[in-house]
């Protein structure tokens, strides 16, 4: 055995550097939380597993900076070709739909290799932080001091870490392509192939080389290391579902074909050998899952599944797609799976180890949902943990990571198992085979389910963090996730922005930056770091009634006691952990930023006025008209507020200057950073205090100016 080469801490250590892990790693660096990420393999993945990128999917890398990377590179699918048996058993196109619901989001679904989205991950960590995704590390024991669960200050998970050779973190390859070469492939993850964790820790226990040990204590951890979960199986947690009879294979192919559709997303049903679905890929690849055995009573190959190769895959795909050929001369990558659904007991212990992504849920692949929903489930959690490690939220937020994930996970499941059986059964010979598919229920679900694929449905239930009427625990997964403080309960007014559903993300229209005439979608405002956002639509602030409330609720908002104030530390920008957005209705070129009160255009010494708070619904030179308020259902002359997460989910609807409803909100699960605070957030330049520094920018408290001395400099607009 290797010695103890070091003992440290860490607020969150990452177990598992796949796209779940590496959404987590990125949240934590864009929020400066002291975090670890650690694989037991030695290198990234260069090809093939997930490939498919929903639409929620691209609006969260969007919100990261690296949207636009996933979107140039990547193949776009616009349409899926059906294709079903004639009365002859021939395969025929039998219909064409579109593979996005046209309007749902400014994305549409795409396809991209693992690698280049892992890509992706690494680089926009590195650029916010030091981190770096240690490989070849194995944790080889867990101790959790339950006791010191509730203690915010406290490091009660202790891990133990291996440093394996690059021998031993190498995933074996289990096949050659016709020239004797290695051929890549991904069935070290498949569901097929025993975990190989315990047969790496003794192989690690036997070099006496390398395999230093390092004891490591954690605030926080993520065990996202896959379906064979360690981090799962160390806290005694099951999967609970079932598996299929249905094997599939994976081809990751530049295809030599006749048929015609080769290039479309397409759903192909043969009469009796089974089924395949085709994914049109990047660089001229093309994927196919291809079903290895089916429901027909010796009909098909029975494989054995320790000998399948890609050859096996492929000769199932020519009898399923005959008579039309198919071949390759080139293999890119290619797996073998059984379709299983399960979900996990538990998403954590007791709020400080949580699990994400397959370590608590499995399902088929074709959907194009395991890795996108892996991913979702981080970016869920990784704002709730980077808030309580950094003193701004309570706990009482981390339950709701169980409760809105787990239903989603439950929902994944019952949406997977009746589209793979869809997928993999026979079709129907006629209204009589009550034993076959009907081929037009398959196309219902197959448009019903596009919706729920593409990541927008997602509604979480009410909670603590989501001002939602209903029951808590029925509209999560039964935990208890309700608002204790009765006194803080507050109700939304969803009448008020009929289109800005609670629970769900908000959706994005184009507004105008009043500034600059700048046209934006309203996504493109709402980044991941960490930050609420208190949304203000004033209405049209030329009708002076509106004026008036929009000025009101400004001095309230500078006011001491302000939550603005509250529970932002003294230290920090005005808009750390609250960025307050205005998007108002009046004539964009009759109005100008100073028509606002201060706080929605915040003063710093260097920079001057925040020139990017304030919006116009308006027309855009060349981009057309957005119809924000419209398009959201919220009167003009009325108006609204909205409360927005850190993850863009809508948690309170309401009157736009009902200011004690919003510090209600905040109050039921915020922790005050200070008791009081000095009025405004505005500071003036050529040096009209004399006790403003140069570096008073970086605190609201040094900021703070009064306001004749405002006045005096010029600042003040009536």
């Amino acid at each position: 055995m290797g010695s103890i080469s070091a003992k440290s801490e860490v607020d969150v250590l990452i177990v598992g550097a796949g796209p779940a892990g590496l959404m987590m790693a990125t949240w934590m660096s864009h929020c400066g939380i002291n975090a670890r990420i650690v694989d037991k393999r030695g290198t990234k993945i260069f090809n093939g597993q997930a490939d498919g990128l929903q639409c929620r999917t691209l609006e969260i890398f969007d919100s990261f900076g690296f949207g636009h990377r996933a979107w140039d590179e990547s193949n776009h699918m616009l349409e899926i070709c059906l294709w079903n048996p004639d009365a002859n058993g021939i395969i025929q196109r039998s219909d064409r739909i579109p593979d996005t619901i046209p309007g749902i989001s400014r994305f549409q679904q795409v396809v991209l290799h693992q690698g280049r989205i892992e890509r992706f991950f690494l680089d926009s960590i590195e650029s916010k932080s030091g981190m770096r995704v240690e490989r070849g590390v194995l944790p080889t024991k867990l101790e959790f001091d339950e006791s010191s669960a509730e203690d915010p200050n406290a490091y009660p998970i202790t891990v133990t870490l291996r440093h394996l050779s690059e021998e031993e973190a190498t995933p074996k390859q289990s096949a050659t392509s016709a020239n004797g070469a290695a051929l890549s492939d991904g069935l070290y993850r498949s569901n097929m192939t025993p975990d190989d964790t315990n047969e790496l820790i003794m192989q690690a226990e036997l070099n006496k080389k390398a395999n230093n040990e390092e004891i490591v204590k954690a605030k926080y951890m993520l065990g996202a290391d896959g379906a064979h979960s360690w981090v799962r199986n160390q806290l005694g947690f099951k999967l609970e579902g079932e598996s299929t009879d249905y094997i599939w294979g994976v081809l990751d192919i530049i295809p030599i074909t006749d048929f015609p559709d080769i290039r479309m997303r397409c759903a192909i049903h043969s009469a009796n050998s089974g089924s395949v679905m085709v994914i049109p890929r990047e660089n001229k690849l093309v994927r196919l899952y291809i079903q290895l055995t089916t429901t027909e009573k010796g009909a098909g190959t029975k494989f054995d599944r320790s000998k399948i190769t890609p050859e096996d895959i492929l000769q199932a795909a020519q009898r399923i797609m005959a008579p039309y050929k198919i071949a390759y001369r080139y293999c890119d990558w290619w797996t073998a799976y059984q379709i299983g659904q399960r979900v996990g007991t538990q998403f954590s212990a007791r709020e400080r180890i949580f699990l994400a992504g397959d370590a608590v849920h499995t399902h088929s692949p074709k959907a194009g949902q395991g890795m996108n929903v892996s991913m979702q489930d981080a970016y869920n959690l990784g704002w709730k943990v980077a808030s309580v490690v950094k003193g701004i939220s309570d706990r009482s937020v981390l339950k709701t990571y169980q409760s809105e994930r787990r239903r989603i996970a439950q929902d994944l499941i019952d949406f997977d198992h009746k589209f793979s059986r869809l997928f993999s059964g026979r079709p129907a010979k006629d209204v009589m085979d009550e034993e076959g598919i009907s081929m037009e229920g398959f196309k219902e679900a197959f448009e019903k389910g596009n919706m729920f694929a593409s990541g927008i449905a997602v509604n979480y239930g009410a909670s603590v963090i989501v001002a939602k009427k209903g029951d808590a625990a029925e509209q999560g997964d039964g935990s208890d996730v309700a608002m204790k403080k009765k006194a803080l309960q507050i109700n939304s007014n969803q009448s008020l922005a009929t289109n800005v559903k609670l629970g769900m993300r908000m959706p994005s229209f184009k507004v105008l930056n009043q500034s600059d005439a700048r046209p934006s979608h309203f996504q493109e405002l709402l980044k991941s770091n960490g930050r609420w956002r208190v949304i203000i639509f004033p209405g049209d602030i030329s009708i002076p009634q509106q004026a008036d409330r929009l000025a009101n609720l400004g001095n309230i908002l500078a006011a001491p006691d302000s939550f603005l104030r509250r529970y932002t530390p003294s230290e920090a920008r005005y808009d750390s952990v609250f960025e307050l957005l205005a998007v108002h209705a009046a004539p964009r070129q009759k109005t100008t930023i100073f028509d606002f009160p201060e706080a929605f255009r915040p003063y710093d010494v260097r920079d001057g006025w925040d020139y990017w708070k304030i919006f116009v619904d308006d027309q855009s030179y060349h981009e057309g008209h957005g119809q924000i308020y419209q398009n959201y259902g919220i009167d003009r002359q009325q108006g609204c507020a909205v409360i927005l997460r850190p993850d863009q989910y809508v948690s309170y609807v309401g009157p736009m200057d009902d200011h004690e409803a919003i510090d209600k909100f905040f109050s039921a699960f915020m922790i005050p950073q200070r008791s009081s605070h000095p009025n405004g957030a505005v500071s003036v330049p050529n040096g009209i205090l004399k006790n403003v520094t140069e570096n008073s920018s970086s605190g609201m408290e040094k900021q703070a100016v009064r306001k004749d001395e405002r006045e005096s400099a010029g600042l003040l607009v009536a």
